[in-house]
């Protein structure tokens, strides 16, 4: 359950931090919900890939 809780805790952090950017950079900046989604696809494919077969 820690696990789950980090990973909202980090995708918010992340998606803001990625908002910032693109405001600070002038760059169209995407919604948040796109960027926590990938940010979870990308998370959740790293922790798999790690995971013994």
């Amino acid at each position: 359950m820690e696990g789950i809780a980090a990973l909202v805790v980090t995708a918010l952090l992340v998606s803001f931090a990625i908002r910032w950017a693109a405001v600070k950079m002038r760059l169209p900046m995407p919604t948040r919900i796109a960027v926590i989604t990938v940010f979870v696809l990308v998370a959740l494919t790293l922790y798999g890939s790690q995971l013994p077969d």
